[in-house]
């Protein structure tokens, strides 16, 4: 409640009538006191007023004007407007009065694609507001748009919510994204441009912070929204842009600059993981090839006489800066320079982050063990390969049409032997009777046999002469012994 008095030196209240003059949208009435129950922003002005005595037409000079200003919106900052993923933003809650007994309230702005506004969610730990006009969001990690309020007196009265604000993050992420085509921080003026927003949504709208003016306007304020992509292509200008979904999620956030000028230079438009290589050029609205390219970082010379690129192998987070270009479209004639433009550096992921050493050795470790898995498998097949070539049975039952006959010596040895037919080997091993385990004069008796001309059957089933030799070589710590079996096959 306000109450305006127009003050008369040596007059009566019964003897004067009164206007006032005012640039408000609201005209007093001719009386002495002018009272605004509930003040409105509409209420802001000058005010002035005059006396006169009543039956007279001469009057008092105009008093000096007071200027009555009425906010219904407190003014929010946020701090930084660009984040720094996982770093604290810090907001602030200001009125035109900052007297005790305000409290403040603190919400985070949800995009509503029903009505191209906003809905509030309390943030936590304001549902009673808070004595101080300052509140710290923590772990902020993508970008968001924030609002404030104050509220006062017995019973309370509110103030109106205030514009939002954001915090800008240059980081993509899953749920909301947002790429340029050209992907570049820097176009010349009416140049076509394509801004498409990606996620968990199938509604999309694309906004846009001008700082110039502090206006946040939408894509066909510029363009024309076609799907989830907004094409510009008429004339526009510089500003954030951003993606908001029907899911409430808002995406990454880019600033693009807008070249009047006949040079721009070609940064990229979202964060460089550390660890990448990125290229910096300088173009020419021509097409024309530059000349003695000097490139600038914070204004300061940091590659001269370039064919027009600047690249930095391995970008750390000291590479981050507001970078520049300025060339020659042909020797002789003067330079022109571009707008500068934020190069942001990001931390390099998790999985960027393992060297390859490590990956190799798990790679070969894997080898390794399937190697030993699978070795054993490739022995088993390899002597089931060759069991088709011999038997071995340790018994001494024969086939009743082998002969099998041995010479040995007095000492009694067991053998065991068994004659295969095949076509294409016999391998055979005689063993001689275990020995203690540490007696070092054990035999060890090998067996090789030959097969000679095994034939057919003849006439009268008699079958033709065929031999088999068999050489046994008896190894001892003593001496060597040939012992020779004949196997007759009938």
């Amino acid at each position: 409640m306000i109450t305006l008095t127009c003050d008369i030196e040596e007059g009566g209240d019964t003897e004067w009538e009164y206007e006032w003059r005012t640039s408000s949208l609201y005209k007093p009435k001719k009386q002495k006191e002018y009272m605004i129950r509930y003040a409105l922003s509409s209420h802001s002005g000058n005010y002035s007023c005059l006396g006169r005595l009543k039956g007279e037409q001469s009057s008092t000079e105009l008093s000096d004007a007071f200027t009555l200003r009425i906010s219904n919106k407190p003014v929010l900052t946020v701090s930084p407007s660009w984040l720094s993923p996982g770093a604290s933003v810090i907001l602030n809650c200001s009125v035109k009065d900052p007297s005790a007994g305000w409290r403040f309230y603190w919400y985070k702005a949800v995009p509503d694609l029903s009505d191209i506004s906003y809905s509030y969610d309390l943030l936590p730990g304001s549902t009673n507001g808070t004595e101080q006009d300052s509140y710290i969001v923590d772990g902020q990690t993508h970008t968001a748009g924030y609002v404030c309020r104050a509220a006062r007196g017995d019973p309370v009265f509110y103030t109106h919510y205030s514009e939002p604000k954001f915090v800008w993050s240059g980081d993509v992420h899953p749920a909301a994204s947002l790429t340029v085509s050209p992907d570049r921080s820097q176009h010349f003026n009416q140049e076509s441009l394509s801004l498409s927003c990606e996620g968990d949504s199938t509604e999309w709208r694309v906004k846009k912070f001008s700082e110039h003016s502090s206006t946040v306007s939408s894509c066909s304020s510029l363009g024309k929204m076609n799907g989830s992509t907004c094409n510009i292509d008429r004339f526009w200008i510089s500003g954030v842009y951003w993606c908001e979904s029907e899911t409430g999620q808002i995406s990454n956030a880019v600033n693009i600059t807008i070249q009047y000028g006949d040079i721009i230079l070609v940064s990229p438009v979202l964060p460089v993981a550390e660890g990448h290589s990125v290229t910096l050029g300088c173009k020419l609205k021509t097409e024309n090839v530059l000349y003695n390219v000097d490139f600038y970082k914070n204004d300061k010379l940091i590659q001269n006489n370039t064919q027009g690129e600047l690249t930095i192998s391995a970008v750390s987070k000291s590479d981050e800066g507001f970078y520049k270009c300025e060339g020659n479209e042909s020797p002789g004639r003067w330079s022109q320079t571009s707008e500068e433009s934020w190069m942001s550096v990001k931390p390099a992921s998790r999985s960027e982050e393992i060297s390859p050493f490590p990956v190799l050795l798990i790679v070969g470790l894997v080898g390794g063990v399937l190697l030993i898995l699978l070795l054993p498998l490739f022995l088993y097949r390899y002597r089931k390969s060759n069991d088709s070539c011999f038997s071995r049975s340790p018994s001494t039952n024969q086939s009743p049409t082998t002969y099998h006959m041995i010479n040995q010596e007095e000492t009694q040895h067991k053998e065991y032997a068994s004659v295969v037919h095949g076509d294409a080997c016999f391998y055979e091993t005689i063993k001689g009777p275990e020995e203690p385990e540490h007696d070092e004069s054990k035999d060890v008796t090998y067996s090789v046999f030959e097969l000679k001309n095994i034939a057919t059957k003849g006439r009268n089933n008699e079958p033709k002469e065929s031999t088999v030799y068999s050489t046994v070589k008896m190894a001892s710590a003593a001496d060597d012994n040939l012992l020779y079996a004949q196997v007759l096959q009938q």
